[in-house]
């Protein structure tokens, strides 16, 4: 089977290099052959506008992405994509005079990028994510007290989120959630009263945005009308503190625009 599925998988990314109006078609039969859907062919075909808008990216597909890049991610994010969200929040932090920490939580913590940015800024880190490659090379870095391999909301709701932190980050997280609600409100299940709450998303002209507030990007990540992200936030018990116009990273070349906020858990 996984012969099979990574053969469907292969056709289908050749045909929509080629923009082949079969893409469509082959990566419904990527899908078929795996509802876990660890391709992402449901993200695609919502890209290709042929199906329908997925409320996140499948877990199995952002494992499967982040753990194919672990050991190059830094080099490719930073030095190739010019990614350096993780440093424009402690730098946003700082100018609205917030800190130091007690409790870092780092959610979707990647190779520990927030963990080096927010290094001298909590006293005990904390770190998340889906992909157990990049957790690995986390670990290697030392920043962290405690690390998780764990889908992030999952994790939020779990036992083994005890406590409360004065600090929450998610500075790579909501591109691939569409529906941010569910994790706005996990988020603040976990939030020390006062807490503060830093994330990035990406964005798109408003025009592009539907009803829902969100769309599938051709990159294949999510962006989110900033209006939506406001309402969102403020009915899971947060304050908005400040939203600052981003570029969160580069694709081919070009600037991939988005938003950095900053919340307080009231």
């Amino acid at each position: 089977m996984a012969d099979l599925l990574a053969e469907a998988y292969e056709r289908a990314l050749e045909l929509e290099k080629a923009g082949d109006v079969c893409a469509a078609e082959a990566w419904r039969d990527v899908l078929a052959l795996n509802e876990a859907d660890p391709g992402g062919a449901a993200i695609r075909l919502a890209a290709l506008g042929e199906g329908e808008t997925p409320d996140v990216a499948p877990p199995a597909y952002v494992a499967a992405l982040f753990d194919q890049h672990a050991e190059v991610f830094d080099l490719i994010l930073v030095d190739q994509l010019e990614y350096g969200v993780p440093m424009l929040a402690r730098e946003r932090l700082q100018a609205l005079q917030l800190g130091p920490f007690e409790r870092f939580l780092d959610l979707g913590c990647g190779t520990g990028l927030a963990a080096e940015a927010f290094e001298d800024m909590a006293d005990n880190m904390t770190g998340v994510d889906i992909a157990e490659g990049m957790v690995e090379i986390a670990a290697e870095k030392e920043l962290y007290d405690r690390l998780f391999t764990a889908e992030a909301v999952r994790f939020l709701n779990s036992r083994s989120a005890d406590g409360e932190w004065d600090l929450i980050a998610a500075t790579d997280v909501l591109p691939y959630l569409g529906d941010a609600a569910p994790f706005f409100h996990a988020v603040a299940r976990r939030a020390a009263y006062g807490g503060v709450f830093t994330f990035s998303t990406e964005t798109l002209p408003a025009e592009a945005f539907s009803e829902d507030g969100w769309r599938v990007t051709p990159h294949h990540r999510f962006a989110h009308d900033p209006e939506y992200i406001a309402e969102v936030l403020a009915d899971a018990g947060f304050d908005m503190l400040d939203q600052v116009d981003i570029v969160v990273r580069r694709e081919q070349g070009a600037p991939i625009r988005g938003h950095l906020f900053t919340a307080r858990k009231r």
